[in-house]
């Protein structure tokens, strides 16, 4: 299995060696030994600076965990100060946009430049982009900060995945994967609340300030102590030519394009308008072209390798992360404006009406993360998860304005608890039919798939939503109220203090209608749930690799790298010509 995985590893010269070279020789027994090394053991150290990996990444995660869920309690007080009207869908569609385009490219810098100043970059691009938002005077400015932290959140989270599948083996992954998800857990159950009481005291810049001090934290963790293997012989032109530009290229139009068209389809333009069908037209033709370029090699080293979805799992796979992305951010942005549009809570209690997403959720991905690596069998876990998911999705059909504080929050921890079911099952699933060698490629991949469901997860609620809203308009008697929320500003008018500030019955009028909308919203997200439950029959469980064959792991500080033992070989060869050379 070594053999052929070694031969698979776009790093791997050794058969273009026709010659006999001491120096390559000892490089290559290096080499060969460390992995036996790590055969042999049967396991992989886990001492101090593996646990502080371990624990800078989830302090690294945290600022992805904050930044998914405060926006959300204070996403409406923001979109009204800075009049953003329609456009308040690309807060988060800009956002999860560059989140998803760069993430493939993320994934080859990791295996070009190695994991350390790739992931030291993105965090620091993170924090660029969370002050560009806290200082925003203007929807503009608001959003293109958002677009450079979406760059950064997809990053973050792409190379903590990477990096753990370089330190364990794929069958143990689960059970550091859960030590992560715990620290993820304290800033998305933190996250609402947090959000919904900046926005109540003091102001939303608060909501992207705090991550200043954050990220700060995080790039001092990770600077001491993420040292981990990369390849060094290569020059810097050499690794560039290695990148697929050509294909990375192709992808981040192709993904613009397209999430263009479902941003602004229904809402600012006619679904059958030029603006909507042009770029929705060119998006999948610049899929199918990338589909294409990658297939046919024209790439050295391609940014997404078709071998990758060479087998039924790794595609069923695929399809049901989209699916399970899109349903989580279903729930996580039209929640919020049930609780406050509905059942007229504050923005901060809104934030504590959705506690159960996280109290729940979060323990559960972190037991099934567990029980996948106890059991190593993966299938079952995503049958009952879809299965339970979509049963809370169809439950929240049922809300209305007089529906109990139990109702919502078992309802809630139902969804919450499917979804963390498969959150963190599906990677090892989609890793373990590859080779150990295409784990960044298919890291990188997976993450695409999952963030590019995000955004369809905004955007086919919302054009749900808008639309629903505007057939409903009609049992507003107010015509001043209806132009308001006509034409996609729904969303931004969701709040507890516009709507309560209606007198009755017209407040009860604008309630049915949201609570109406909701209700479509909701209905719609049920079949995606099913279709993901059907899916699953279709997997084949694959043994998950005891065994961990990695040249991106630790650095042992005992002993020189490939390198440095290179140049001692060359030292040591210069000053024995020396000796031998004949004195005058």
């Amino acid at each position: 299995m070594a053999a052929d995985q070694t031969s698979l590893d776009p790093l791997d010269h050794r058969s273009h060696h026709s010659h006999s070279d001491p120096i390559e020789e000892k490089r290559e027994m290096s080499s060969d030994n460390s992995v036996e090394e790590i055969k042999e053991s049967g396991d992989f150290k886990r001492g101090f600076r593996f646990w502080a990996i371990i624990i800078g990444l989830g302090v690294t995660n945290l600022l992805g965990a904050f930044e998914n869920t405060v926006v959300t309690t204070s996403a409406p007080i923001i979109v009204s100060e800075l009049g953003l009207g329609a456009n308040y869908i690309w807060i988060t569609n800009a956002f999860f946009v560059c989140s998803a385009a760069f993430q493939p490219l993320f994934g080859q810098l990791c295996n070009v430049f190695g994991r350390r100043w790739t992931t030291l970059v993105i965090v620091a691009i993170f924090t660029l982009g969370s002050g560009i938002c806290g200082g925003a005077t203007s929807g503009a400015m608001l959003i293109a900060g958002r677009a450079v932290q979406g760059l950064g959140s997809g990053g973050i989270i792409m190379a903590a995945d990477i990096i753990i599948s370089d330190l364990v083996p794929l069958r143990q992954r689960g059970n550091y994967v859960a030590v992560i998800l715990a620290i993820y857990g304290v800033g998305t159950t933190l996250g609402p609340y947090i959000g919904g009481s900046i926005v109540q005291v003091t102001t939303w810049r608060w909501v992207f300030y705090m991550n200043l001090p954050i990220g700060g934290l995080a790039l001092v963790v990770l600077y001491f102590s993420l040292h981990v293997n990369y390849n060094k012989e290569m020059s810097f032109m050499q690794k560039l030519k290695r990148l697929d530009l050509v294909g990375n290229g192709i992808l981040m139009a192709a993904t613009v394009a397209v999430l263009w068209a479902l941003t602004v389809g229904g809402v600012q333009y006619p679904w059958g308008s030029w603006n909507v069908l042009v770029p929705l037209v060119l998006g999948i033709f610049g899929f199918g072209l990338f589909a294409i370029y990658e297939k046919w090699g024209w790439s050295a080293e391609p940014v997404m390798p078709p071998r990758l979805f060479n087998n039924r799992t790794s595609v069923i796979v695929s399809v049901n992360t989209f699916l399970n992305s899109a349903l989580l951010y279903w729930i996580v942005y039209f929640m919020p404006v049930y609780f406050q549009a509905v059942k007229l809570y504050s923005p901060s209690y809104s934030g504590v009406a959705l506690l159960p997403q996280s109290l729940v959720g979060i323990p559960g991905a972190a037991i099934s993360a567990v029980a996948l690596s106890r059991w190593g069998k993966y299938k079952p876990l995503h049958f009952a998860g879809f299965g339970v998911f979509t049963l809370g999705i169809g439950l929240f059909a049922y809300l209305d304005e007089t529906s109990s504080t139990a109702e919502w929050a078992v309802f809630q921890s139902i969804a919450a608890l499917g979804a963390g079911m498969v959150l963190n099952t599906q990677l090892p699933a989609f890793q373990a039919p590859v080779p150990e060698s295409d784990q960044a490629a298919a890291t990188a991949s997976w993450c695409f798939i999952r963030t590019f469901g995000n955004v369809w997860g905004v955007a086919i609620p919302g054009v749900i939503f808008n639309n629903r809203i505007n057939e409903l308009l009609s049992r507003v008697s107010d015509s001043g109220v209806r132009d308001l929320l006509a034409n996609g500003d729904a969303y931004q008018y969701g709040s507890a203090s516009f709507v309560g500030s209606f007198p009755q019955p017209l407040q009860g009028e604008v309630v049915s209608v949201y609570r109406d909308a909701l209700k479509l919203v909701f209905e719609v997200a049920i079949a995606f749930g099913g279709l993901a439950v059907l899916l699953v029959f279709l997997e084949k469980e694959i043994p998950l690799r005891t065994e961990l064959e990695t040249e991106y792991g630790m650095k042992d500080p005992s002993k020189k790298d490939a390198a440095e033992r290179e140049a001692d070989v060359e030292n040591n060869a210069g000053e024995i010509s020396l000796e031998a050379r004949p004195k005058n």
